[in-house]
C-alpha cells in the first residue's frame, strides 16, 4: 500500500492508495474545456503556482485531443505494467496472478486511434519455450541422482508442459537442489505429455536423456487429460519409487523439502493420508473460462479437495487409484485436483482417511512460512532458494 500526503486547513492526513510498483493505479486529471481556452498554458501555471500560501493538488489536463499527436510508453515493473503519455504517468495495471512477463507475445491496441510509428526497447530476443538451448544448463551438476534400490520416503511428481523448459531448469537448480533429493530419501521427476511441435519433442527427448528426470506420457498434451499425468505420478511413486508419500506438485510451485516430508511424518504411519490445501464444499463454476457443464459434473459441489499445486497423499492411496485405473473402475474428471478429491473419497469409503488442510500449501502465490508457493517465476524460483540458504525461516520473493 502507498501514502499522499496533503494539507487542508490545519489538518494532515492520510489517503491510502492501492499501489502498482509505488505508482497508483489512476492519475487525476481536468477536462482540458473552453473555461480556460483563451489562456496560454503558461499563464494558467502561473496562476495556480505564484502567491499561493496553501499546497494545492496539481490536476493536469486530459491527455488524449482530438487531432493531436501523443507518445504513449508502455513499461513493465516488477508489478505491472505502467502507462505514461507524453512523459507523463497515467495509470498503472498489476500483473495478474500466475502471470509472466516472458508469456507476453503480442500487443493490441483498441480504439479510434492511428499508430504512425512504434519503437520497442529491452524486448527479450526469444521466448524460453522456443530457445531452450538458452535456459538448459547441460551439466551433470543437475542430473538426479539414480533411483535408488531401496523404498524413499517421499516421491515428488511435478507436472510440467513440454515446452517449460525454462521451469523445470528452475526446479532443478532450486528445491531439487536439497539434501534430501540429493541423498535419494526424497526422489523427485517431471511429467511430461507430447507436444504438438515436433522440434519441441526433438529437444525435451534430448533433455530427458540427459538429466534423467522426466517421466514423458505417451499421449499429446491437452488440459482434459491432465489427470492421465496424475494417475502416472501414483503408478510411478507407489511401484517404481516405492515411496511411503507420495506428493504432486507443478512446474511453477517452490517446494520446502523438508517442511513437505515433516508434516506427512506427523501422521501416524498405520493411518491413510490426504494434505493440503483442501477446499470444502466447493461448487463448480458452470460460466466463464473453467465452465463446467451438468454433463461434465451433475452434482452442485465437489467433494473435499485440495488444491492442485500441491499435495501428499499416503501410498496406500496411490495404490488404490492405479488398481481402480487398471480394472476400468476409476472415474476421470478434467479437473485433476477435484478428480483426486474424488478417489479418496472413494477410498475413505472402505477405509479411514486423515483429511489435513493447511493454507501453508499457497494455491495463489507465498505467504511467509510456506510450505509450497505457487505461481512462481524461474527467477522467483532461483530467489527463495538462495534465501532459504541464508535465511534461518523461509521467506517469499515478491517479484516476477
Amino acid at each position: 500500500m502507498g501514502f499522499i500526503n496533503f494539507i487542508t486547513d490545519s489538518h494532515a492526513h492520510k489517503i491510502v492508495y492501492s499501489a502498482v510498483d509505488g505508482q497508483v493505479k489512476c492519475e487525476k486529471w481536468i477536462r482540458d474545456d473552453n473555461d480556460r481556452s483563451v489562456e496560454s498554458n503558461a499563464t494558467w501555471w502561473l496562476k495556480r503556482l505564484i502567491g499561493r500560501t496553501k499546497k494545492v493538488t496539481v490536476d493536469w489536463p486530459f491527455p488524449f485531443t482530438e487531432g493531436k499527436l501523443f507518445v504513449l510508453t508502455l513499461s513493465a515493473g516488477l508489478e505491472g505494467y505502467h502507462v505514461s503519455v507524453d512523459g507523463r504517468h497515467i495509470t498503472s495495471f498489476p500483473y495478474r496472478t500466475g502471470y509472466t512477463l516472458e508469456d507476453a507475445t503480442g500487443l493490441m491496441l483498441n480504439g479510434d486511434v492511428d499508430v504512425h510509428s512504434i519503437f520497442a526497447a529491452s524486448l527479450p530476443t526469444s521466448h524460453p519455450s522456443f530457445a531452450p538451448q538458452r535456459h538448459l544448463e547441460m551439466s551433470s551438476r543437475w542430473k538426479a541422482p539414480p533411483l535408488p534400490e531401496q523404498p524413499v520416503d517421499l516421491f515428488i511428481g511435478v507436472l510440467s508442459a513440454g515446452n517449460h523448459f525454462a521451469e523445470r531448469m528452475a526446479v532443478r537448480k532450486s528445491w531439487m537442489q536439497h539434501k534430501l533429493v540429493k541423498s535419494s530419501h526424497v526422489v523427485a521427476r517431471f511429467f511430461v505429455a507430447m507436444h504438438a511441435r515436433k522440434e519441441v519433442n526433438v529437444e525435451l527427448k534430448r533433455e530427458a536423456e540427459f538429466f534423467a528426470d522426466i517421466v514423458i506420457v505417451p499421449y499429446m498434451d491437452n488440459y482434459d487429460l491432465v489427470v492421465l499425468k496424475t494417475v502416472a505420478i501414483c503408478e510411478y511413486g507407489g511401484r517404481v519409487a516405492a515411496a511411503k508419500y507420495i506428493m504432486k506438485s507443478d512446474d511453477d510451485t517452490f517446494v520446502r523439502v523438508d517442511a513437505v516430508i515433516n508434516e506427512a511424518k506427523k501422521v501416524h504411519p498405520d493411518r491413510s493420508f490426504y494434505i493440503g490445501n483442501i477446499n470444502y464444499y466447493h461448487r463448480p463454476l458452470r460460466a466463464g473460462k473453467w465452465a463446467v457443464t451438468y454433463e461434465e459434473w451433475a452434482e452442485e459441489v465437489y467433494p473435499p479437495y485440495a488444491n492442485g499445486p500441491g499435495y501428499i497423499m499416503s501410498s496406500d492411496i496411490a495404490h488404490f487409484i492405479v488398481s481402480e485405473f487398471e480394472k476400468h473402475n476409476l472415474s476421470l474428471f478434467k479437473m485433476e485436483d477435484v478428480s483426486m478429491g474424488m478417489w479418496v473419497e472413494k477410498f475413505n469409503s472402505s477405509k479411514a482417511v486423515d483429511y489435513i488442510h493447511s493454507l501453508k500449501f499457497c494455491q495463489f502465490g507465498c505467504i511467509e512460512g510456506y510450505y509450497t508457493a505457487h505461481y512462481q517465476s524461474p527467477r522467483q524460483m532461483m530467489c527463495m532458494w538462495d534465501k532459504l540458504q541464508k535465511q534461518t525461516r523461509p521467506q517469499c520473493c515478491n517479484m516476477r
